[in-house]
């Protein structure tokens, strides 16, 4: 389906030889960027990211990891460029988890948080969002509660302006709670959002450009069956009675 937007989200803790084949299909650039990350854990978790998103997007379109390329747009969004063009990604990374989304049809954005230890975040909710959300987050029940509020409303604000390509400061008072078609203020744009089941604390959201709603292919995953040899992961992925490598 045209509109179906699948989503992978994979642990970043792996052996080392497994960390250097995610390291060794990124370009120049990104290998740059990830070695000048200070941790050893942050440079790998950078290089599990980067190599993931590029090993997905090529197995989808049928093309190496390494032939890959994404330009960066007015406020930074990638997007794929030459004959991928058409491929929507988006990536994002928190904790020990990776996120990954491919849509072919529409815009995508997705962001992954884990909620902040020990940080109050009433003061600020009522900073940055709309106040019906301040008073969301307000009403959780204890500190554990409002935390998961908070972080869900922003993982939606972030996965609506990663699909729109703007940025974040402009749009954070756009409410995002209760309603899943939201419009951004920068990029002017509508967005549909998704929330996503994730593990433990944690908590995803996906977005699509425009109104129109869409199915989303959700799918955990290891770093050990992103680098099977025989690229049968995204089949099993899809039909889990498929090969395991």
């Amino acid at each position: 389906m045209r509109d179906a937007v699948r989503v992978w989200v994979l642990p970043v803790t792996a052996p080392p030889a497994e960390v250097a084949r995610c390291r060794a299909v990124l370009d120049p650039a990104e290998k740059a960027r990830g070695a000048r990350l200070g941790d050893e854990a942050l440079r790998d978790r950078f290089a599990v990211a980067h190599g993931a998103l590029r090993m997905l997007a090529a197995r989808t379109v049928g093309a190496s990891p390494e032939a890959l390329t994404w330009r960066p747009g007015r406020h930074g969004k990638p997007a794929l460029t030459g004959p991928w063009a058409g491929l929507h990604t988006s990536l994002s990374y928190s904790g020990d988890l990776v996120a990954v989304a491919i849509s072919a049809g529409r815009p995508v954005g997705v962001d992954l948080q884990h909620p902040p230890a020990g940080r109050d975040p009433v003061p600020l909710a009522a900073r940055f969002f709309h106040p019906g959300e301040a008073r969301h987050v307000a009403g959780g029940a204890d500190a554990a509660e409002r935390a998961h509020r908070f972080t869900r409303l922003w993982v939606r604000k972030e996965a609506a302006v990663k699909a729109a390509g703007g940025r974040l400061w402009p749009n954070l008072a756009v409410p995002v709670h209760p309603d899943d078609v939201i419009s951004c203020v920068d990029v002017p744009a509508r967005q549909r959002l998704t929330d996503l089941a994730t593990p433990a604390a944690y908590r995803a959201a996906v977005a699509l450009a425009g109104d129109a709603p869409y199915p989303v292919e959700f799918h955990p995953l290891t770093l050990t069956d992103l680098l099977c040899s025989d690229d049968s992961m995204l089949e099993r992925t899809l039909d889990p009675r498929g090969h395991r490598c």
